[in-house]
């Protein structure tokens, strides 16, 4: 396996305007339901990275023809019930967004489907998808540990449930409402705290009746979808970079265009804003049920803070680069209630404290959180572990890093970010490129 190694140095503050990949969590839905839909649909802004691609490739396995034409990603939708079996298990490489809701639109189909994926997929946690689908009549197991590969018996008979979820969870609300398309009566999600709302959004968009009441949001089974244009906005989660880039350095004058701001996804915003963050949101819009807005910051002096748990679901991808930024601050920033962490595409919690430490950081690490002191970074060598949004952290620590950042592991960055060696040169960073084979 080719290895991809990254040696980082700050050379200026960010500044001018810069552009990010389309959203990752919106570009997943919007293949997985054209798909299904009836007719054409149009995908503008589609993040061409190896996680969304994982899910593209997988319904064409199952016979759904997806074009590139121009900018857009055209869709010829097979309907409801129009998937053929694929000729052998479908491989979802590192995405766990693709396996937890393919999991729920697959659990109604009338043919048999193996769900595999690389060794880090293989690890993450599926029990939080396979009992409520079990709950629901589908027939799905996994390992003796619940984890992948993920084996689902076509020709089950799904009945809508009322299912109180646990943990706040979009993909496994997702999971659910995309399996509830295919049951019988009503299928309904409690969510015990705020979760994304992409898949009700698109939903309602390709013509189905989703209902929210509270924090109830359910839907009716046997709905048709209707295919059409669908513009992804730019990803905050890919935004959270450029943010914390411009908000770490004092000389920053940074505009990031057409960013997605869901309420669901804002906790980045709210949470740098909190430290003393200078961001504001111009020219809001809509594009296609989501909120979009260009995010305008300038550097400034930051503060540590107590980031309210209430905040931890609606940022919880953004929390290594959010770590990058309380390493800056002055004071101490706390996170708790965060213990999903460990269970991302690595242990974001020890991968991060560990990195922070060889960086010259004082770390506290808990069970379910971490307190970061911020001071003066020092150039060092970490390992991401493969984790793309740990990589890219650690890149951004770069800016302020008094020597060279030297980044194992980095090949993963195309999951999420391509061409985010181009977006970091633009905010001021070197980033030298090391290949070779892995040991």
């Amino acid at each position: 396996m080719n290895r991809v190694d990254w040696d980082v140095r700050g050379l200026a503050s960010p500044a001018g305007v810069v552009r990010v990949p389309g959203d990752k969590s919106i570009s997943h839905r919007a293949v997985m339901l054209a798909a299904i839909a009836e007719g054409r649909s149009d995908i503008s802004g589609f993040l061409e990275g190896e996680d969304c691609l994982a899910t593209m490739r997988a319904f064409q396995a199952m016979g759904v023809s997806i074009a590139r034409r121009g900018d857009q990603l055209v869709v010829d939708g097979v309907g409801r019930d129009g998937l053929q079996p694929p000729a052998e298990p479908l491989d979802l490489g590192n995405s766990g967004t693709s396996m937890r809701l393919l999991a729920g639109l697959l659990a109604g189909q009338a043919f048999d489907v193996t769900l595999t994926g690389d060794d880090s997929l293989q690890r993450r946690p599926m029990k939080r998808v396979i009992d409520p689908l079990r709950l629901m009549g589908a027939a799905i197991a996994g390992d003796d540990q619940g984890r992948a590969p993920l084996r689902i018996g076509g020709g089950a008979r799904l009945a809508g449930i009322h299912y109180d979820m646990p943990v706040a969870s979009a993909q496994v609300a997702s999971c659910l409402l995309l399996a509830g398309l295919y049951a019988s009566g009503e299928t309904a999600v409690i969510e015990p705290g705020v979760c994304r709302d992409h898949t009700e959004r698109m939903l309602q968009a390709l013509g189905a009746a989703v209902t929210r009441t509270g924090n109830v949001v359910s839907l009716a089974g046997g709905q048709s979808l209707q295919g059409g244009a669908i513009e992804v906005p730019a990803d905050i989660s890919s935004a959270a970079f450029a943010l914390v880039a411009g908000a770490i350095s004092p000389d920053a004058d940074l505009l990031i265009e057409a960013v997605g701001i869901n309420p669901t996804r804002t906790g980045v915003l709210q949470i740098l804003r909190s430290m003393g963050a200078a961001i504001e949101c111009r020219n809001e819009r809509m594009c296609g049920g989501e909120p979009v807005a260009d995010l305008y910051v300038r550097g400034g002096p930051l503060t540590g803070i107590d980031i309210d748990p209430a905040l931890v679901p609606l940022a919880i991808d953004e929390f290594p680069v959010l770590f990058v930024a309380a390493a800056c601050a002055s004071g101490t920033t706390r996170l708790r209630g965060a213990a999903e962490l460990r269970v991302k595409e690595s242990d974001r919690l020890a991968v991060m404290a560990t990195g922070l430490r060889a960086m010259g950081v004082a770390v506290t690490e808990y069970e379910d959180g971490i307190d970061i002191t911020g001071g003066p970074l020092t150039g060092a060598r970490v390992d991401s572990h493969g984790d793309h949004r740990v990589a890219m952290a650690f890149a951004i620590a770069g800016l302020r890093a008094e020597g060279v950042v030297r980044i194992d592991d980095c090949a993963n960055i195309a999951t999420s970010f391509p061409g985010f060696e181009t977006v970091a040169g633009q905010l001021g960073l070197d980033v030298a490129v090391r290949t070779g084979d892995s040991a």
